[in-house]
């Protein structure tokens, strides 16, 4: 029998990951990640006690153990200094991305083998399967509800990561997940799904931003003429293709202004009129560090396809490998408001094959 450790966040998704696997006939224990509390008052409200009180109550439906296990340490260092050093450096980090390669199949993962568990579970929408070119590697799919694939914010998981984890709910569209819920009379059968990252809950990231990032002001400068059009607080509260926050005015044409790059030596924040000819919004070639890949790497010139934010389509893309993981991408089509720091996820097909990062 299968011992397993399902990190249960209080949500349903987990909550029907430990429903399936005890169906299944695995040995399932439950486990919270205890990962931020608001220790430093930030303006806010992150629902964590309401939510180790939902997950244990799930586990008490099904009869199993359940823990509270403290990660706080380890969270704000891998995920919280990691985005607000990101802020700090002009970029546009990915917390989520980070949290599950670096804490739930990181440092979650390695508890759980300590304390002798063969796999961790999650919540997740995505697909594990059997390699069909090695017996013992595993390939992750797309979720099958693809208005819920998750997939992109497992892009940068080693092989050795997905071999140790488990993602039950994968083959399951939402509303099937949700009935599974109620006819086993799970409380959070109608719970709503989360927003936004735990560990700043219902405060916006500017707020938070303002919390732990000191402000270090600069010009708005237009980048078709070098126009100083007025002053921001901060690059870090502005990302690539934003259009909302500005504040500055738009023409008489209706035309809105768009985020199209931020320069180092000076803290300008470039911007532009929103459109095709918006200088560096869009583009069809970038380069890309911390490649890695799932399954065997990719070592020569290979078109294959991409995702550059987690709701956007998958794109055909011409991907150029080079020293030290990094490679030049080249876009069959241009792509919009492409931030450094930000996740490109790469496929062929439905399978994820591994994911890179915008330099």
């Amino acid at each position: 029998m299968e011992r397993i450790l399902v990190a249960m966040s209080g949500g349903v998704d987990s909550s029907v990951a430990a429903l399936l696997l005890q169906q299944q006939g695995c040995a399932v224990v439950g486990a919270y990640m205890k990962n931020w509390i608001n220790e430093d008052h930030v303006l806010g409200h992150c629902p964590w006690r309401q939510d180790i009180d939902d997950a244990r109550a799930v586990a008490d439906r099904l009869g199993i153990e359940f823990r509270v296990v403290n990660l706080m340490q380890d969270y704000r260092r891998l995920v919280v200094d990691y985005l607000l050093d990101g802020y700090q450096r002009g970029l546009t980090p990915n917390p989520d991305v980070m949290c599950n390669r670096e804490m739930k199949f990181g440092v979650f993962a390695r508890y759980a083998r300590a304390e002798g568990f063969a796999a961790v579970a999650t919540g997740h929408y995505a697909r594990r399967r059997p390699a069909a070119d090695d017996p013992d590697a595993f390939t992750l799919l797309e979720g099958a509800d693809r208005n819920k694939d998750q997939s992109y914010f497992l892009a940068l998981l080693s092989q050795e990561q997905v071999r140790g984890a488990r993602f039950p709910i994968g083959h399951l569209a939402k509303p099937e997940l949700r009935a599974l819920a109620a006819a086993a009379g799970l409380p959070t059968a109608q719970k709503k799904d989360s927003q936004g990252i735990c560990f700043i809950g219902e405060v916006r990231m500017t707020d938070f931003l303002r919390a732990y990032v000191p402000e270090h002001p600069g010009p708005i400068v237009r980048a078709t003429d070098g126009k100083v059009l007025g002053e921001h607080r901060g690059l870090h509260y502005y990302t690539i293709g934003q259009r909302r926050g500005i504040r500055i005015p738009s023409n008489t044409d209706a035309k809105a202004y768009v985020v199209t790059g931020k320069r180092a030596d000076d803290h300008a924040l470039l911007v532009a009129f929103d459109g095709p000819d918006a200088p560096g919004l869009w583009r069809d070639e970038c380069r890309v560090h911390s490649l890695s890949f799932i399954g065997r790497p990719l070592t020569a010139p290979a078109r294959i396809e991409g995702r550059v934010r987690y709701r956007d389509p998958r794109v055909y893309l011409r991907l150029e490998p080079g020293p030290d993981g990094t490679a030049r991408v080249r876009f069959d089509r241009p792509q919009r408001a492409l931030a450094a720091g930000q996740i490109l996820a790469l496929y062929d097909g439905e399978r994820l094959l591994g994911g890179a990062v915008f330099a």
